[in-house]
């Protein structure tokens, strides 16, 4: 997907590179960059650590914290199962990655039952800059609403956001990503880019950084955004189910589980309606913004509703008859269309009733010459070609990725005393990633993994957060792959949705942001077990 990002924790690198397409590990010991220890393998890495200390207010409350700015080192799935006599080539690499990652924990506070977080972004192959200078770190970098960002200098202002008032949080870059990098052979890569090395290499860093910082005992969150939800499907069942390490709550942001519902799948996939259907809500959310509907509601949220109800009905309905609509009703459904999305009635026919993400964010503005953003469909640019069929770059990403990488490459440096010399990577190309998922080939679907592990822990809480602008993983989807979990009814109590005016990236707007992080406090302080205190 466009320019592949995640470039801020977005799906559109993920479904570009998925649809073309540990047992636990014991870690090296621990070393602090202030006294290293020699690796048996000089081309080996080694653990590192810096600590400084800062201070954040958080609406209002003044809290100090430790920061510790590092790299731990994970292996593939099954590395401690080779023979350890087995003859090793010094001059090669074994194969590990070093995995970045930065923590914040409030000064002073009992590890026993203070919360941890760990946070990360998706792609795959994004780093968690995202999260860490736009959502939760006590630092947060100014962007524009829904314009393009003037360049540099950007602003860098105290987060009276940070979710340090109510967790400690761990930022965590995915292999390759951040100040981390993968060694071995040449197909090391395989041993960390798929759906399920992935996993298992987030699972060995958790369960390092646990036993680090002596934090087995605390109440335990995961927040995964974007590509970032499919791993926190897959890596909650794994902690839970071969780890036998319970987590208090998982957070799930602009959420993806099942790559055959996005909207960018179907054209390359005939007969699959579905996302159509789970996409519409977003167009009219989107139509609703620009003022582009013939029929302009004052109230967003009944309006989503009625759409809502339209597209699991009459829409549904007709788009599963195929050809065999009949012409009257196929005109209906258009004309229909045309009043949720503002899209012209003959453009619509001409779709066949079936409008791609790409080619609704070419369309909506066209007659103005402007492309609509994907990320965050409040966001336009000046369209690339105007003869062209679908957007060719998202305008939100264009918008806000250099403020947020710049930002965070002077702060890391300057205030976590960590990288100098050193190149940060806020995404990488991780080539075709391995979709296979549980031995099966096809397109990844990872609602089992998180429905496993809520009957695995019948106590662990679920919360949904979604932008109403989403067109990359678009909020109705996010709801439908909750209400068809394979759990008994017994368990729908433990999911919460929370939703936003705002896109993919919800804390790029303020007013979002200051929602998202009550909720996701709040959903914190309702999970923890206080009868261990």
């Amino acid at each position: 997907m466009r320019r592949l990002i995640l470039l801020l924790g977005t799906l559109a690198f993920a479904l570009a590179t998925l649809l073309t397409s540990v047992a636990y590990a014991q870690s090296k010991p621990a070393t602090d960059t202030a006294n290293p220890a020699a690796p048996a393998n000089p081309n080996e890495f080694k653990v590192e650590q810096q600590k400084t200390s800062g201070s954040v207010t958080v609406e209002g409350k003044v809290i100090n914290y430790d920061a510790y700015a590092g790299t731990l080192v994970v292996h593939p799935e099954g590395w401690d199962d080779v023979p350890q006599d087995q003859p090793k080539d010094d001059k090669t690499p074994p194969t590990e990655a070093s995995m970045f990652y930065v923590a914040y924990m409030k000064s002073g506070a009992d590890p026993s039952s203070r919360p941890i977080t760990f946070l990360y972004n998706g792609g795959p192959g994004s780093s968690t800059v995202w999260l860490h200078m736009g959502a939760f770190g006590p630092h947060r970098v100014v962007t524009a609403d829904d314009t393009h960002t003037l360049p540099a200098p950007y602003s860098l202002v105290n987060n009276d956001f940070s979710l340090l008032d109510a967790s400690d949080l761990v930022f965590v870059d995915a292999p390759g990503t951040g100040f981390g990098r993968v060694a071995g052979g040449p197909d090391k890569n395989k041993s960390f880019f798929g759906v399920d090395q992935d996993g298992h290499a987030f699972a060995e860093f958790i369960t390092q950084f646990l036993a680090k910082y002596g934090r087995w005992n605390s109440p335990k969150y995961l927040f995964g955004e974007s590509y970032g939800t499919t791993r926190s499907a897959v890596l909650i069942a794994l902690l839970e189910g071969d780890y036998d390490l319970d987590f208090n709550g998982v957070m799930l942001l602009s959420q993806i589980l099942s790559f055959d519902n996005s909207v960018d799948g179907p054209e390359f996939n005939p007969g699959m309606d579905l996302p159509y259907e789970l996409a519409l809500p977003t167009y009219a959310a989107t139509a609703w913004y620009h003022h582009k509907l013939p029929n302009q509601p004052s109230d967003l949220e009944s309006f989503l509703k009625d759409v809502e109800h339209f597209s699991m009905n009459d829409y549904a309905l007709a788009l599963l008859q195929g050809d065999q609509l009949p012409a009257d009703q196929r005109q209906a459904i258009a004309e229909k269309l045309h009043e949720y999305t503002g899209l012209p009635v003959d453009y619509i026919l001409k779709a066949n009733l079936r409008v791609s993400g790409g080619e609704f964010e070419k369309t909506l503005q066209d007659a103005n010459g402007l492309t609509t953003g994907r990320l965050d469909t409040r966001f336009s640019g000046p369209t690339m070609d105007p003869l062209s069929k679908e957007a060719e770059y998202d305008p939100q990403s264009a918008s806000i990725s250099s403020a947020y990488v710049s930002a965070f490459n002077d702060y890391v440096r300057k205030d976590l005393k960590f990288g100098e010399d050193r190149t940060y990577k806020p995404e990488i190309n991780t080539g075709i990633w391995d979709i296979t998922h549980h031995g099966n080939p096809g397109t990844p679907n990872v609602m089992i993994d998180l429905a496993d592990a809520m009957k695995y822990n019948p106590n662990l809480k679920v919360l949904l957060n979604a932008g109403y602008f989403d067109l990359a993983t678009p909020f109705f989807e996010g709801v439908y792959e909750m209400h068809h979990l394979p759990i008994p009814a017994s368990l729908d109590k433990n999911i919460e949705f929370r939703f936003y005016q705002s896109g993919h990236m919800v804390y790029a707007h303020e007013p979002s942001l200051k929602q998202l992080h009550d909720n996701a406090a709040a959903f914190i302080e309702s999970t923890e077990n206080t009868k261990g205190k």
